[in-house]
């Protein structure tokens, strides 16, 4: 007994006394195989272009893009979801370099395997975006809205065309409803049963994706309100969840990560499919500007933001840091 009443029996600070002891009790762990390098490559350069609201990340070469392939393998790194980058001469308003088995995308799919074969999941992002004139992730009517069914039907062709240059995943970002299940008709329609979908389950229009616009040369002009969701909505959410596990989604995901971690716990705590949560541009800008700047540590603020990704539930992170910080991780 003191002056101020008994001492406290439960101390949780004893079992944060040292660095081993915290390891060891560590709930949440963070190691090379959760982590998903989002790469872009450019066509028609021979070196790597540095993307500037981005710094380290760059639009790469296909040689430097089988080289960074070469490099996250080493690492441990599990996947890589690739985005095409093709010169805006080939740019149409029903993006059609996006469905030429010769377009970008689909040769760096074929560069990367030939690199690395099944040792890396190599993943596609499957959208319109970066292949249209216009800059929305589908085919516009005469009056300039998305055409949803139109759509579809261009993603039903990429689909055909990623799985033939050997992609192992793809992606449907584009946020068209009925995108999972035409796609997974299409896969299925050509024999390529065993090509997973990772769902763009929960992809909300975010300030964020600026520096994500550059990287991929976008020509957007106007917003994606009409299609991506309201940030405002988490049970919208989990009614995009329903429908995407009904039509066969393999994997879903959150996007962004940072600003939805609620999102993130609530689909984790909802499935048994694998789930994964992106850390796109804007979050990777931000850590970079304020390092950059001297007001936060850079290793330990990216080890922080994962690790919080990771805990609300995210098996899998796309993170732009995903080679580095895996190897980081090995050599612990």
């Amino acid at each position: 007994m003191n002056s101020y009443g008994s001492f406290p029996g439960a101390r949780p600070r004893r079992l944060r006394t040292t660095p081993a002891l915290r390891r060891m009790v560590a709930e949440t762990r963070l190691h090379p195989a959760d982590l998903i390098l989002p790469a872009f490559v450019r066509e028609g350069v021979s070196e790597p272009v540095p993307i500037s609201a981005m710094p380290g990340v760059v639009q790469h070469s296909r040689d430097t893009l089988r080289k960074a392939a070469a490099e996250a393998v080493e690492a441990g790194v599990s996947g890589i979801m690739l985005f095409g980058v093709p010169e805006d001469a080939k740019k149409d308003a029903a993006g059609t370099a996006g469905t030429d088995p010769d377009g970008i995308l689909q040769v760096a799919i074929r560069d990367v395997k030939a690199e690395v074969g099944d040792d890396l999941v190599i993943m596609s992002d499957l959208c319109l975006d970066e292949y249209t004139d216009h800059g929305h992730c589908g085919v516009l009517t005469a009056d300039g809205r998305v055409d949803n069914d139109a759509t579809l039907e261009r993603y039903a062709e990429m689909a055909q065309v990623q799985a033939d240059a050997g992609v192992h995943v793809v992606g449907p970002s584009g946020m068209m409803d009925g995108q999972v299940g035409v796609v997974r008709d299409a896969l299925d329609t050509i024999g390529k049963e065993d090509v997973s979908i990772l769902a763009y389950t929960a992809k909300y229009s975010s300030a964020f994706y600026g520096p994500f616009r550059e990287a991929v040369g976008s020509s957007l002009t106007g917003d994606r309100k009409t299609y991506q969701q309201d940030p405002a909505n988490l049970r919208e959410s989990m009614r995009e969840l329903a429908l995407d596990l009904e039509e066969g989604a393999d994997m879903v995901m959150v996007k962004p990560a940072g600003p939805y971690l609620d999102v993130l716990a609530r689909v984790a705590d909802a499935v048994d499919v694998p789930v994964a949560a992106y850390q796109i541009s804007g979050e990777y800008a931000m850590v970079e500007a304020a390092a950059e700047k001297g007001w936060i540590d850079r290793d330990k603020a990216i080890l922080e933001t994962l690790t919080g990704i990771r805990r609300a539930g995210a098996q899998m992170i796309l993170t732009y840091w995903a080679t580095e910080v895996a190897q980081k991780l090995r050599n612990a």
